[in-house]
């Protein structure tokens, strides 16, 4: 049977560091306050003139270095994001072009914080239905930018970065084993952007209003979250006849502490078996899965025949999960 190989893996974090402290100076919030709500403690910021595209592609040269793969053996490429370059074309064209991998198409796909695992299931496919033999899957975000730094509520939470993966096609009972998507529109309006789609166009009004900026009810979310990300963690695990003691590493979306410790608690996962970062980078919506996997890869976390399981919920509501046997 023909899957879908993990072999190389990258990542690119912005170099300003923006802490709790400077937070302060900026809201009316704490540090203390913050650490115990989400377990954040920073989080990163692009540069001016840093875009979503340049981190993407600094991300995938690390991944195809990895995997001793060039750019030109690209088949396809697949980023997952809400905050690329332009409405339109694609970011992803764009990293194409800075790659020079002629030879793949590319597109984004917006699953907000599910972005990654979706365009892994997506190149998973595109693999196994033999149409090529490498992929490119990325996830990347400049979340600072659709950010309302006068709401205390959710400018504590995000932050940039990008990450990447390269599969390539491989027999045997490595590589992806099943992926699990799900979404449910009904719960839009608990977490969404507002504008600018062609529904809220630029104007005067729609500024006043705020309506560039990310829009979120908390509360609301993490209890749906929780709930989703551990049925989806869940029915990954069932679908390949295994129980939480089979998992090395559990590689969740990293949105809040609070919700990872939850989520692990429910699936029965010792905290030795859960890979958390969101304290150094907060919530970095779909590059928060591929970042986290290169660092455990980087450290020599992830080994021959590990079972990895991946779970992501964002905005839409979207959430899925990845079963990968390395």
């Amino acid at each position: 049977m023909i899957r879908a190989r993990i072999t190389g893996t990258g990542s690119y974090m912005p170099e300003k560091i923006l802490t709790n402290f400077d937070i302060e100076k900026m809201v009316d919030t704490s540090n203390d306050w913050i650490v115990a709500r989400t377990g954040i403690e920073q989080r990163r910021v692009a540069a001016e003139g840093e875009y979503t595209s340049d981190m993407a592609t600094r991300a995938a040269e690390r991944a195809l270095e990895m995997a001793g793969v060039t750019a030109g053996e690209i088949d396809l490429i697949v980023l997952g994001t809400i905050t690329g370059d332009y409405p339109w074309p694609a970011t992803a064209c764009i990293v194409q072009k800075n790659l020079g991998a002629d030879n793949a198409y590319a597109y984004d796909l917006s699953a907000a914080c599910s972005g990654f695992v979706y365009a892994l299931s997506c190149a998973s496919d595109f693999i196994q239905s033999g149409r090529g033999k490498k992929a490119l899957v990325l996830g990347a975000e400049t979340l600072s930018r659709i950010i309302d730094w006068t709401d205390r509520n959710t400018c504590v939470l995000f932050g940039d970065g990008a990450g990447a993966v390269v599969l390539e096609a491989t027999e045997g009972d490595t590589g992806l084993l099943s992926s699990h998507m799900h979404s449910d529109g009904s719960y839009l309006d608990l977490l969404y952007q507002p504008g600018f789609g062609t529904r809220h166009m630029p104007s005067a009004e729609t500024l006043e209003d705020r309506l560039p900026y990310l829009k979120m009810e908390g509360n609301e979310v993490f209890k749906v979250a929780v709930r989703s990300l551990t049925s989806v963690s869940l029915e990954a695990l069932e679908a390949n006849g295994m129980t939480a003691s089979d998992v090395s590493l559990f590689i969740p979306h990293q949105a809040n502490k609070r919700i990872l410790e939850a989520t692990a608690k429910r699936v029965k996962l010792t905290d030795d078996q859960v890979y958390i970062n969101v304290h150094k980078y907060g919530n970095t919506s779909g590059a928060t899965i591929p970042v986290a996997m290169d660092e455990a890869n980087r450290a020599g976390m992830l080994k021959a025949d590990d079972i990895i399981l991946l779970s992501a919920f964002g905005g839409g509501f979207t959430w899925g999960s990845t079963l990968i046997r390395w």
